[in-house]
């Protein structure tokens, strides 16, 4: 059981440990919500600006002090701020950290 936890949350090689994995985007992406029409097209890269979110909270860090290789702070804060308003942020944290149980169909009714 510990080998197969620590297979699964290894983030050996990733940029940061806050980073997804490509099977996390694999379940985050449809999660985002399409561009508004009629508008310009996205230019961001949108697993960047949530890799961004999950460096902020899981570090703690200030946004002002996010490091320069995530799209810019003001572009990732509206991002969350939007997707605060959907709640795009709650889907995703279902989707990513619900329990094994869940994922099996196993837990108790709650």
């Amino acid at each position: 059981m510990a080998d197969e936890s620590h297979k699964l949350y290894n983030r050996k090689g990733m940029r940061y440990p806050s980073d997804m994995t490509d099977a996390e985007w694999l379940l985050v992406e449809p999660l985002i919500p399409p561009a508004k029409r009629p508008g310009r097209k996205r230019t961001v890269n949108l697993r960047e600006v949530v890799n961004a979110i999950f460096y902020v909270l899981s570090s703690g860090c200030q946004w002002r002090m996010l490091p320069k290789d995530f799209p810019p702070r003001s572009t990732v804060h509206e991002y969350l701020m939007l997707w605060e308003w959907d709640g795009t942020p709650d889907r995703i944290h279902h989707a990513l950290y619900r329990p094994p149980c869940a994922a099996a169909l196993r837990c108790p009714p709650a």
